[in-house]
């Protein structure tokens, strides 16, 4: 990993490079440079200069032709750079084939990404996620660190002393990830024990997913008042933190925050967070959070669709929501985005404006499935009774010997463990009843 710590290789200078092979891709590649440019910046590393470079090909040696390689180094050098910067990924031997020719540090998009990870990562099992994703980006770039070694043997099945600490370290990471996968699945047990506790008291959950630095935890804390990381930077926070909420109608709300999307996101980087993204796909319903003042909206909206399609959470009820409104500069960008989105919300966190009409909103999508429905149920069932007065609608009560007689409005999950007691016809609630004390 770069080190970016005080010390006499610290990283001071970065050249960053973008390399597309279409004419079609360049301002999508400047795009995604000026993106890298944020995330290097969060490690702290100063970017001294940017190279948009057009290939015909990919070249499996450096994934350029040599002499588009020479101008990188040769710009490198010019601005006593320490280290370059490919948004491209990098195959092992490609990353060591590009340090050879520019005796320089030279790493990718995804080495960026699992460094700022690594800086970030507050909880144990975020920290586990990190370096899982981590030591399995090493594994093959093992040979890189030992190339100062001799290879020296004769006979058969001889080996060289490089060999020998090579095999080592790879047999040590070999066990570091299977511990990581056991520790990670531990977490994945906690967290199925968890929602089957969550199932006992039904209440509904939404998780708040979007395009890193779209205002996820800004928003979380503005409508919960949770103490939660809030920074302009991207992926200021990767833990989740869930939190209660009540609605205007007196429904209680479950609403997660998620760890933030990014275009190119590493593969491995979806796989190993699966247990802190699997909160996506568990909960009832999606606010996918939008930053309106993005020129790149539509682009963000699609990464974070891809990784939900990877996670199956694409086909979840989702409520959209376009934050920032107070920094879009003119009217006719919202337009746009109402004539694309005209089911959204249009909100600003920093200033309140359109949070109650997202609050009731949200409201609307938690009652989704409700249904009205007369009940008997036996006075020795409190515990049902309690939770059908916490998190129904009571219209109407009768006692009758040793049962109460129900009116109520129910949400899904509820109406089912009620469904022994049910005695009149169930039915979709109207949008009065949901409204009812």
């Amino acid at each position: 990993m770069t080190e970016t710590k005080d010390g006499e290789n610290m990283v001071e200078r970065a050249l960053l490079v973008g390399a597309f092979h279409e004419a079609s891709k360049r301002d999508e590649t400047a795009s995604l440079l000026e993106e890298l440019e944020e995330l290097v910046d969060t490690l702290g590393v100063p970017v001294i200069d940017r190279m948009l470079v057009h290939t015909r090909e990919q070249h499996a040696r450096l994934l350029i032709g040599t002499g588009k390689a020479d101008e990188i180094v040769a710009r490198a050098k010019e601005q006593r750079c320490d280290v370059i910067v490919f948004d491209n990924e990098l195959s092992p031997s490609q990353q060591r084939n590009w340090e050879k020719l520019a005796g320089l540090t030279v790493i990718d998009r995804q080495e960026v990404i699992l460094d700022i990870f690594a800086k970030r990562a507050q909880t144990r099992e975020a920290r586990l996620q990190v370096e899982l994703a981590q030591m399995e980006y090493q594994m093959p770039r093992l040979t890189r660190g030992w190339t100062h070694l001799v290879r020296q043997g004769g006979g058969i099945g001889a080996r060289g002393e490089g060999e020998t600490q090579l095999e080592q370290d790879k047999r040590r990471i070999r066990g570091n990830i299977d511990r990581c996968k056991r520790e990670l699945e531990a977490v994945r047990e906690a967290r199925a024990t968890q929602r089957k506790d969550r199932k006992r008291t039904p209440v509904p959950n939404a998780a708040i997913v979007g395009y890193t630095n779209s205002g996820k935890s800004s928003l979380l804390h503005r409508l919960t008042g949770a103490d939660v990381l809030i920074e302009d930077k991207l992926f200021a926070t990767l833990d989740t933190t869930t939190r209660k909420i009540a609605l205007p109608n007196k429904q209680p709300l479950l609403l997660t925050d998620t760890v933030g999307f990014v275009r190119k996101l590493p593969h491995r980087l979806v796989e190993a967070f699966n247990a802190t993204l699997e909160e996506s796909a568990m909960s009832d319903f999606l606010i996918h959070l939008l930053d309106a003042s993005q020129p790149e909206v539509m682009e963000f909206y699609n990464t974070t669709r891809r990784v939900l399609a990877e996670l199956g959470a694409d086909e979840k009820r989702t409520l959209i929501v376009f934050n920032k409104i107070d920094k879009v500069p003119d009217d006719s960008t919202l337009t746009v985005h109402r004539r694309h989105f005209p089911d959204a919300v249009f909100i600003s966190v920093k200033t309140g404006e359109g949070i109650e009409e997202l609050i009731a909103r949200m409201a609307e999508m938690a009652d989704g499935g409700a249904l009205q429905c007369e009940l008997r149920v036996p006075q020795s069932e409190g515990a049902l009774l309690a939770n059908i007065h916490r998190l129904g609608r009571i219209l109407s009560t009768d006692y009758e010997d040793d049962a109460v007689r129900l009116t109520a409005v129910l949400p899904a999950r509820l109406a089912e463990s009620c469904a022994p007691y049910v005695v009149g016809r169930a039915e979709p609630a109207s949008v009065d009843s949901l409204q009812t004390k």
